[in-house]
């Protein structure tokens, strides 16, 4: 089957249907081309002193090219002990003015206004980041860092006032167009905020107004570092999500204090680390999650409001304008996943608009493990200085085997560097494992991916023959420069007696919903797929075991998506046999080895088997020693994440 798709002409929303988001607005003496805004999200990216790296100037003006009307870079500690991550950019000191003032100058020079967030991590770092024990209002242990806090003394207080104001001072030196006061998210001025983590007894804890205390002089020392006229924004937390935290009540007074005490604009969001998938939330929350907190804010305050939570369709972004809940829209890591999405917004191209899935996997586990932020739909991101996208030399055809992920990916980046592509795709249908990723309980949001990509095949007009098999005598007969094998993945077998049974399925035949399986069933392997597919069975109402080989479930899981899947499996009563091995699988039951001991359980429907997958590499091996220049990409070369095969992609696309 050939199916040629053509570039559309003239598609998409006009920028009438988007008059408010597009709409200039006022922030003191800052005036935004548009409400969009880039929020503060730790990249990383500086230098290990605090100094700005061209890693990091290059990922935010890629932003203001892009469109955005403001952008707040991530929090900058106003002091050596305030750092919360090992490469934070820092305020602290004159030596980094010139830094600040080469980002600024690289920001304007695309439109686009700037400020900056003045932070201090209080208890929220640790001292392998510091070098000192964290400091707090009180001694109350971060459970993420598990570093007990030391109480700070009204002498060190008092110091870093001052500190906030200097770093003001910096930030107007350095070109800034305004300063954002963090008080969010459990650092330490919401520290001393929140009844949860400010047990003083002094004039700085106890009553709402001495937890404002600190704060508030904060406030004012900014402001008078930085002048009347001069934009100063503040970030809370409206509501920490957790006993015995900040509520939207107490919230709505600190905002009205803080407008008094001549805030400009305030920025809401919520949460803290105890509550952290509120800070950041995964994709099973669902989009403008946090938007009734500032639609609660706006109702007390006359200052513009800025909304945050889950906001990745310029739709949604121009809904809760026109309905009052907010004056500004902050993406966030939509601005991750689509650096032009207010280009694209502002000129009518709003469906092509890549969004963010939410799934966490490269903005925050690539955070933690490789201590740099990332995106898992666009490669791009933070790589905007080795991925320049500008037209190869030397077009070439390219052939592109497999329409997944990896293979679309590949396909349009290297059309857009004018490339000629074809792509192959051996089934019916685009996509790979995409549909099933987002067929799993409350993932449809990968589907957006897919939708993205399948739209860029037929707005690059890229030529796709779906029911294409692959073989070495088509492709010589095709006679590319180049083939890019995207075969993807197989999943994977159990090599025990009883396997071959009728009753024995597979997880992805599961959740692409082509098969049955009975009331009872044994999931094996509690992975991700294995958890997921799981979830998939309860939520239909089957009575779900699953076994797994590790000692716990979900090890493949990160830190964000992993506890609200747990929780929900709970709910569903799904149960969990794990440190176990499987052995055997009998007419209705399986039997597995744990502990020494081999163990039998029964009365099972049906087994479904979720134990991983294998690289769909029978093409790449057939290409080896053929004379056809090749890659191998994804989960052909190795299964991992969606995020692994993206980036190869956009990596192939720059060689060729």
């Amino acid at each position: 089957m050939k199916l040629i798709v053509k570039r559309k002409k003239g598609a998409g929303i006009t920028m009438a249907g988007f008059k408010l988001l597009t709409s200039p607005i006022q922030i003191a003496n800052m005036e935004l081309r548009n409400r969009m805004v880039m929020p503060p999200m730790i990249s990383n990216f500086g230098y290990e002193d605090g100094s700005v790296t061209d890693t990091f100037r290059a990922y935010h003006e890629a932003r203001a090219k892009g469109g955005v009307g403001l952008i707040i870079i991530e929090a900058s500690h106003v002091h050596p002990l305030g750092k919360g991550f090992p490469n934070e950019v820092a305020i602290f000191s004159d030596r980094f003015i010139p830094g600040l003032r080469s980002l600024t100058d690289a920001v304007h020079a695309h439109g686009a206004k700037i400020a900056v967030q003045l932070f201090h991590a209080g208890r929220q770092t640790t001292s392998k980041v510091t070098g000192h024990p964290p400091l707090a209002p009180s001694p109350v242990t971060a459970p993420v860092t598990g570093e007990l806090p030391m109480e700070m003394t009204k002498d060190q207080i008092a110091g870093l006032i001052e500190d906030y104001g200097k770093a003001a001072t910096r930030a107007k030196a350095a070109g800034f167009d305004a300063v954002e006061v963090h008080c969010a998210h459990g650092y330490l001025l919401c520290e001393f905020l929140s009844p949860h983590t400010n047990k003083r007894m002094d004039e700085y804890g106890g009553t709402l107004e001495n937890r404002m205390r600190f704060p508030l002089e904060v406030i004012r020392v900014v402001r008078q570092a930085v002048g009347p006229e001069y934009p100063v924004l503040a970030r809370i937390s409206a509501d920490e999500k957790m006993p015995g935290g900040l509520t939207l009540d107490e919230s709505k007074t600190i905002a009205k204090r803080f407008e008094q005490e001549s805030i400009n604009a305030i920025h809401i969001t919520a949460g803290f680390y105890e509550t952290v998938t509120w800070m950041i939330q995964p994709l099973s929350r669902p989009r403008g999650c946090l938007v009734d907190l500032a639609e609660g804010i706006k109702s007390v305050v006359s200052i513009p409001v800025i909304a945050v939570g889950r906001i990745n369709d310029p739709a949604l972004a121009e809904t809760i304008l026109a309905e009052g809940k907010a004056d500004l829209i902050a993406f966030g890591r939509g601005l991750l996943a689509d650096e032009n999405l207010p280009n694209k917004v502002t000129q009518g191209r709003a469906d092509e608009v890549r969004k963010c899935i939410a799934c966490c996997q490269a903005c925050i586990d690539e955070l933690l493990v490789e201590q740099r932020i990332g995106c898992t739909v666009n490669a791009r991101t933070g790589f905007e200085r080795k991925f320049h996208m500008s037209k190869a030399q030397a077009p070439r055809k390219v052939l592109v085997v497999g329409g997944g992920p990896a293979g679309m990916e590949t396909a349009r980046v290297a059309a857009l560097r004018g490339h000629k592509v074809r792509l192959w795709e051996k089934t019916n249908a685009l996509g790979g494992q995409l549909p099933l990723a987002a067929a799993s309980p409350y993932k449809e949001e990968i589907g957006t991916f897919h939708d993205f990509l399948t739209g860029e095949m037929q707005r690059l007009g890229i030529e796709v023959h779906l029911n294409k098999e692959a073989t070495i005598d088509a492709i010589r007969a095709e006679n590319p420069d180049v083939v890019v094998v995207a075969t993807g993945a197989r999943p994977a077998s159990v090599e025990v007696p009883g396997a071959d049974r009728k009753n024995v399925v597979k997880s992805w035949d599961v959740l692409a919903d082509n098969i049955r399986v009975g009331k009872k069933v044994a999931v094996i392997g509690g992975g991700l797929v294995g958890c997921e597919t799981a979830e998939f069975l309860a939520e239909k109402g089957h009575k779900v075991t699953i076994l797994e080989m590790l000692p716990q479930i979900g090890a493949d899981i990160g830190p964000l998506v992993g506890p609200l899947l747990f929780e929900r499996l709970e709910k569903h009563n799904v149960k969990s046999i794990t440190g176990a091995t499987l052995s055997g699988i009998g007419e209705r039951d399986i039997t597995y080895e744990k502990d020494g001991k081999t163990e039998t359980l029964g009365d099972f429907d049906s087994v479904v088997i979720a134990v991983g997958s294998g690289p769909e590499d029978s093409l790449a091996n057939q290409l080896e020693g053929s004379g056809i220049s090749y890659y191998v990409i994804g989960d052909a070369s190795k299964p991992r994440r969606i995020t692994h095969a993206v980036y190869e992609a956009m990596t192939v696309a720059h060689e060729i």
